[in-house]
């Protein structure tokens, strides 16, 4: 009875999640303090919490939450620096003179672009990114974010260098002596087997992950498009198995002969050039370019402070019918977004820098409040250092004056503000919940949630275990966190049924990625950035279609891997 009454009591700040946001249509800012109430009343009443606990985990929480506003913060800021400089307006164009189809565009710039940030920058970076593109090349912000979140998922597992496998599995079990020292009877070491997950992990996203350039146009047609129907998608489905097949080849040959830090970096290079080749070259591109209904048929719901294909910029000039012509070049308007790249993989790829970055300026708080929980703000290591750095750079590269870059800051401080309160509440909630457990010395809300799922599954967990990731992502926003949390819980229920380890935590890689679909936290800051901001539970509706997909067809696979074709796998 009294395991009834813990679940119950763990699963309420989740149920007020879902309930408020899902259900109700509350947006984030006024969902996620009520979310942190119920978590604080889960707590000190269910799980005998301290309010000293309490306010230490939630202290914590504020810290993260200020390590995601500082990277949503960079994006925006570099976003508006663009669309002062007339950087922006430049850019769609660029895509625009490859294909006015908005199909071809979802599969270039979400699939492929979005994968490429995602494998240097990780922390829901391509959507702060790929959905303002979009917005500019005139999608409605709504279906921008919508299908921004989709496209880059087969990246999310190795998302900013590897940081998910290297840091939420290598670090985590290299002190864990159960699972080295079974490691070490195989004759692997910790990071060796690490690697063979990434192939695993690999290996569920190229299958699975084969309708993903698809279901992304099917979205944008089916709930976008003027017919409400997914037959449009199906006319570029040439298109997106053929951009999925040029990312799916070096992107598992990359995890299976380099590791977990390249594959959705190389991947994403590789396709967007073969794919932009191709459809250049005349290949794939559809008889007849697909668009939206005019901006006057939308609903209101899709468009928020920001319009689509607005130009703030000053770099034009008035053609002879009355409209505008862009100045700026096309290679210096990329210029930001090419140093933004490179200096991702630099700060993450050489050592001495990645050091130095995350040795200075560094902002740690040891024993918050007198308990075990510390907290740090890595400064000039967040992606969010480069991006301002980058924005800095800009002034001088694209010449902008003092009003402009006033002007930048002035809309950048604006847009980031409504995110603020959503974001440090939904982190506030998710840090309650895990320290649970360590406050008290019992297992937290988030393992008895586990358990209780492993206890009813049994043999049939393994169909389950990439959910059980997703859960993990879908809280901290975070598929390296996920990782973290419910890794070695995965390894252990995996001895329990007999099921092989290296299999069952490759699909908690792959969950890890599909919590990121419904992320309040990358939700959020998704709908910051193109204006959109309160319409979070709409967001979280349609992506629950792709999430479901993906979490059957892998659960599927983890099935078949384990007990029929790979049954001998450690």
């Amino acid at each position: 009875m009294m395991a009834a009454i813990d679940v119950a009591i763990a699963v309420l700040p989740l149920a007020a999640i879902a309930y408020l946001m899902v259900g109700r249509f509350w947006p984030a800012t006024r969902a996620m303090p009520v979310a942190w109430i119920v978590a604080i009343g889960a707590g000190y009443f269910g799980w005998n919490m301290s309010p000293t606990w309490i306010g230490a985990a939630t202290i914590n929480g504020f810290i993260t939450a200020a390590s995601i506003l500082w990277i949503v913060f960079g994006a925006i800021l570099l976003l508006y620096t663009l669309k002062r400089t007339g950087a922006f307006d430049a850019i769609n164009q660029g895509f625009a003179s490859i294909s006015d189809d908005r199909r071809v565009q979802v599969v270039l710039l979400v699939f492929l672009m979005g994968s490429f940030i995602e494998g240097a920058a990780g922390f829901g970076t391509p959507a702060a990114i790929v959905g303002p593109l979009l917005v500019g090349l005139g999608f409605p912000p709504l279906a921008a974010v919508v299908v921004a979140l989709t496209g880059n998922l087969m990246a999310i597992t190795f998302g900013a260098v590897g940081t998910p496998l290297i840091i939420g599995m290598i670090d985590i079990f290299e002190d864990v002596d159960v699972i080295s020292s079974a490691v070490a009877a195989q004759g692997m070491n910790i990071e060796g087997w690490v690697a063979e997950i990434a192939v695993w992990a690999a290996s569920f996203h190229v299958i699975v992950g084969a309708a993903l350039p698809f279901i992304g146009v099917a979205m944008m047609t089916r709930f976008f498009g003027e017919e409400r129907s997914i037959k449009p998608a199906l006319e570029v489905l040439p298109l997106t198995l053929f951009a999925w097949a040029s990312f799916a080849v070096p992107y598992w040959a990359t995890a299976y002969f380099l590791g977990p830090e390249f594959p959705g970096l190389i991947g994403a290079m590789v396709g967007l050039f073969v794919t932009v080749g191709a459809l250049k070259a005349g290949f794939f591109h559809p008889d007849e370019d697909w668009d939206f209904a005019d901006q006057s048929a939308w609903p209101d719901h899709w468009v928020g402070d920001i319009q689509p294909g607005e130009s703030s910029s000053r770099d034009t000039h008035v053609a002879a019918d009355g409209g505008t012509v862009q100045t700026m070049s096309l290679p210096r308007a990329w210029t930001p977004y090419a140093l933004v790249a490179v200096l991702l993989v630099v700060t993450r790829v050489v050592d001495p820098v990645t050091t130095f970055l995350q040795s200075n300026l560094v902002l740690q708080w040891q024993s918050i409040l007198g308990t075990s929980l510390s907290g740090s703000f890595a400064t000039l290591y967040l992606p969010g250092a480069v991006f301002v750095a980058v924005h800095l750079l800009t002034i001088p590269i694209h010449g902008m004056d003092a009003k402009e870059i006033k002007g930048a800051w002035a809309e950048t401080i604006e847009k980031v503000t409504p995110a603020v309160i959503a974001l440090l509440f939904a982190v506030a909630t998710v840090q309650i919940m895990l320290q649970s457990g360590t406050a008290t010395g019992t297992d937290g809300m988030l393992i008895v949630l586990s358990d209780t799922m492993a206890g009813v599954a049994g043999g049939v967990y393994p169909f389950f275990a990439s959910l059980v990731g997703a859960l993990g992502a879908f809280l901290a926003g975070s598929n390296t966190v996920s990782d973290i949390l419910f890794g070695t819980f995965q390894y252990g229920v995996a001895d329990q049924i007999g099921f092989p380890h290296t299999i069952i935590l490759g699909a908690q890689a792959v969950g890890g990625a599909i919590g990121n679909l419904i992320a309040v936290h990358n939700v959020v800051a998704a709908l910051a950035v193109v204006g959109l901001v309160g319409q979070e539970g709409r967001v979280i509706r349609y992506e629950l279609i792709p999430l479901a997909y993906y979490a059957t067809m892998t659960g599927a696979l983890t099935l078949l891997f384990g007990y029929v074709l790979f049954p001998g796998v450690f």
